[in-house]
Parts: structure tokens; C-alpha cells; sequence
């Protein structure tokens, strides 16, 4: 039996990609008999609190009248010096150089010889962060090379690493995709879908049911989704269901109430799981201008949902052009429209692309054998080698 690794890990809380990532690796690696801590300001969303060898250690940031702000980057290092000399801890694997491979930085410092070795994931933030502030690149570069390994999830992201942040290339970075639990996201038999359906309040079977699932911000392009839905609605009776929340919300629902779709578009807001909304749809839309990978797109193509995309960043890398999808340029209403239009008249096209979406999530991106990697370079890293 291979040796019981002592992990921590940090990651924001919440519904973003990163987050989901993160848990999920957490609790794979608890399945694997490892113990695994995490060590954040709240419960991640995705975590089983309940679950054999999984601990949560909250981060306090308290209010202070020497402080405008709270210092969370100086908590989370505390937490993360009590956590693993308690805990005695194998490695730290922090989600986002800044502020947390930052603050894994300084706990190391505190804890010397007997700190553990530190993995940092990058998940594209890192790079948008420096690209609008430039004075955030000597600690977000830092952070990153004072590293003992990196992963990044895509081809895309390594060379942004690279190039973006000054990052010299002989410093080892490795690519390790997202993944999802293609047991659970699946598709399902016909009869179910229409159960799914109903459930959303869209029974009618010829109605095109297209979902977008993000956290609203401005990088989505959220205009852009009702724009382009508005013209497929012109040449298709189809439904536009809208998942997440965030600044952009508002103006959209305002768009919707400008362009007369009140019918025709459903925002639910944050889910728990989006499992059951992307098994009741038929195709995914995701228009973003930044996208390290998409996960979001990975999960849909997973339950059997062709992805009409934008070319990118990392989305070319998921969602392969003519084969799981089709994409258009970034900010391309017209394109988006024309190639939902194009794939929701042709069934026989519609088959041939859902199945293969599936086949690829299957192959490729299953959470498993993905995990797996993650485990192999846990060691790695612990042997000296990132």
C-alpha cells in the first residue's frame, strides 16, 4: 500500500471553477486514503463535511482598527503554520498564486525545515490579475517559482505562464486538465429529459432548450449569450435557461425586458449542482473573451451537450471545432447564432456531435484517471522533483 499523504489545500470557496476543482481533488484523494485538510475562510461548496479522512480548518480574518482592510493573506499564512504542525502536514497544494501560494510562501518561512513542500495551481486568474494591474507581477511571479511544483490545466495557460508573467521557461510547469465525474454528468434517456424538462417549466419536446451556466462577470460576455440566443429565438422556438449570478445579472435581465424575451430566457441563479439543468438541455453556450479551459463546457459535453463557443484562449483545447462544437470569434453575435441555428436544424450533425462530446469528456477528462495524475505528482514533488 503506497504511503498515506497528509494534504492541505486552499481554494476560494465558492462556485467558480477553481473551487469545484479543488474540492473534487480533496475528496478524491480522501477516497485514495490519504487525509486531506482544507483550509479556507469558508465550507467549499462542493465538500461532503462528512466524509472519511476530510477536515475543514476556517481561516478567521478579524476586524481590526490598524488595518482599512482585513489582512487575509496574513490569517490564512497563520492557519496554514497551526493546521500543518498540528496536522503534520506532507504538502500544500494552494489554488491561485495570489494571495495563496503567498501566504503558503510565508508560512513556509516561519516553519523552516519542517514545512511542507508547496504544489500551486494556476487557473488563469493569476494571469487577468496582472494583466489589469501590473504592479501584482513581481509577488504573483515570486510566488509561482517559489514553488516546489505548478500545474496549470491547459496548453494555453503554461505559455501565458510563461510569456504573460515573465516565468523563465526552464522552470517546470505541469499540464494536468480539469476533469468531471462523468458518472454523474451523463446523459439521459428521453423520458427522463422530459421529466427534466417539465421540472424547468419548458415541457414542449420541440422547443430547443440552450443553457449558460458562469458567474456573471464581465470576461462571460453575458450580453453576448442573450444577444445571440435572441437571434436563434427569431429562427427556432428555443428557451435560453441562464445559471450563476454576479454583477452582470442585472443588465442582462434589463437586456432581456429591452429585447422582449421575458418568455423565453429563465435565470436560476446559483445551483448546488447543475447536473440535472445540463441533462434537460440540448445544446451549451459559453461566449467568454477569457477562459483558461471551461470547465463549465467539459461538464455539458460530459452529459452529451454540444458546445457553441468562442475561439478562446483555452476553450479550442476542450472544445475541439467541428468535432464536440463549433466556435466563432470572440464578441461574434452572428457567428454564435448561426453555427446553434446550424447545429439544432441538422439531427443527424446534432447526434454525431453529442456523442462524441461525451466520448471525449469519457476518455480524456474522466475525474479518476485525472486524480490519478494529481497523486502521481504529489509524489513526484515530494521526491524533489516538480
Amino acid at each position: 500500500m503506497s504511503e498515506q499523504l497528509r494534504i492541505g489545500i486552499t481554494c476560494y470557496p465558492t462556485y467558480g471553477g477553481s473551487g469545484v476543482i479543488a474540492t473534487e481533488i480533496g475528496m478524491a484523494m480522501a477516497r485514495r486514503g490519504h487525509k486531506v485538510h482544507f483550509i479556507c475562510y469558508d465550507v467549499p461548496r462542493r465538500l461532503d463535511r462528512f466524509m472519511e479522512n476530510v477536515y475543514f480548518h476556517e481561516v478567521e480574518v478579524r476586524d481590526n482598527p490598524l488595518f482599512t482592510y482585513p489582512p487575509y493573506s496574513l490569517a490564512l499564512a497563520s492557519k496554514i503554520v497551526d493546521v500543518a504542525t498540528y496536522e503534520e502536514l506532507s504538502l500544500l497544494h494552494m489554488h491561485y498564486a495570489v494571495p495563496h501560494a503567498t501566504s503558503a510562501y510565508l508560512a513556509r518561512q516561519i516553519m523552516g525545515n519542517k514545512a511542507p513542500k508547496v504544489i500551486t495551481t494556476l487557473h488563469g486568474t493569476d494571469i487577468t490579475l496582472v494583466g489589469k494591474d501590473r504592479s501584482y507581477l513581481p509577488i504573483t511571479r515570486f510566488s509561482i517559482m517559489q514553488s516546489d511544483g505548478v500545474t496549470v490545466p491547459s496548453l494555453f495557460l503554461k505559455q501565458a505562464t510563461h510569456d504573460k508573467l515573465n516565468v523563465p521557461t526552464d522552470c517546470p510547469i505541469e499540464v494536468i486538465p480539469n476533469f468531471v465525474d462523468t458518472s454523474r454528468y451523463s446523459p439521459v434517456e428521453p423520458q427522463r429529459k422530459l421529466e427534466l424538462r417539465r421540472a424547468l417549466g419548458r415541457c414542449d419536446q420541440a422547443e430547443k432548450l440552450i443553457i449558460h451556466v458562469s458567474n456573471f462577470r464581465t470576461v462571460k460576455r453575458i450580453q453576448d449569450v442573450i444577444r445571440s440566443f435572441a437571434l436563434v429565438r427569431k429562427e427556432l422556438q428555443s428557451h435560453l435557461v441562464m445559471v450563476g449570478d454576479g454583477p452582470e445579472r442585472c443588465d442582462a435581465e434589463a437586456l432581456v425586458r429591452e429585447l422582449g424575451l421575458e418568455h423565453d430566457v429563465c435565470f436560476l441563479g446559483k445551483q448546488e449542482s447543475t447536473v440535472e439543468v445540463l441533462q434537460a438541455g440540448d445544446l451549451f453556450l459559453l461566449p467568454s473573451e477569457n477562459e483558461s479551459f471551461g470547465l463549465a463546457a467539459l461538464e455539458a459535453m460530459s452529459c452529451g451537450l454540444p458546445v457553441v463557443a468562442s475561439r478562446a484562449e483555452g476553450i479550442p483545447e476542450v472544445v475541439k471545432d467541428g468535432e464536440t462544437g463549433l466556435l466563432a470569434d470572440v464578441g461574434d453575435i452572428e457567428g454564435l447564432a448561426k453555427n446553434m441555428i446550424s447545429l439544432l436544424e441538422d439531427g443527424e450533425r446534432y447526434k454525431s456531435m453529442s456523442e462524441a462530446a461525451r466520448r471525449l469528456a469519457v476518455e480524456n477528462y474522466e475525474m479518476n484517471a485525472i486524480t490519478a495524475r494529481y497523486e502521481e505528482y504529489y509524489r513526484r514533488v515530494l521526491r524533489g522533483w516538480g
